[in-house]
C-alpha cells in the first residue's frame, strides 16, 4: 500500500525523472487528456452562429453593359448624386471604374429597399 501511495505522490509533485517509465506515462496521460477530453466535456466554446449579411454585389450581363445588385446595407441613402457615389463605390472593387446608367430600388414585401440593381458600363 505504501508503494502505491509512494507512485501516486510522484505523480502528483512530479517527482520522476526525465526519461523514467513513470515520466512517460504522466506524459502520455496529459497528451490523452488535451486530445481527447474535447471529446467527452463541452466546454462551451464554440462560436455563436450568425446569420450571413450579404455585402457582396453581383454581376449579370445585359446586352452591351452590366448588371450590379448591390445590397441595401451598404449604401447610405441620399439625393441622386450621392446615391450613384455611393453606388460606383460599392461596384467599383469588383468591376473597377464603371459610369452608371441608371439604378432602381429593389424591394420586398413590406415595401422596404433590400438592394439596388445598377445598369453601367466601363
Amino acid at each position: 500500500m505504501a508503494k502505491v501511495s509512494e507512485t501516486i505522490r510522484g505523480y502528483i509533485w512530479w517527482m520522476y525523472p526525465r526519461g523514467s517509465v513513470h515520466y512517460d506515462v504522466m506524459v502520455t496521460l496529459i497528451l490523452a487528456f488535451i486530445f481527447l477530453a474535447p471529446l467527452w466535456i463541452n466546454f462551451r466554446d464554440k462560436p455563436v452562429p450568425r446569420p450571413p449579411h450579404q455585402t457582396e454585389v453581383l454581376v449579370k450581363p445585359d446586352g452591351a453593359g452590366f448588371v450590379y445588385t448591390v445590397d441595401a446595407a451598404a449604401i447610405n441613402p441620399g439625393d441622386d448624386e450621392q446615391m450613384r457615389e455611393e453606388l460606383a463605390r460599392a461596384i467599383e472593387p469588383v468591376a473597377g471604374e464603371i459610369r452608371i446608367d441608371r439604378y432602381e430600388a429593389v424591394r420586398n414585401d413590406k415595401r422596404s429597399v433590400i438592394a439596388y440593381k445598377v445598369w453601367g458600363h466601363r
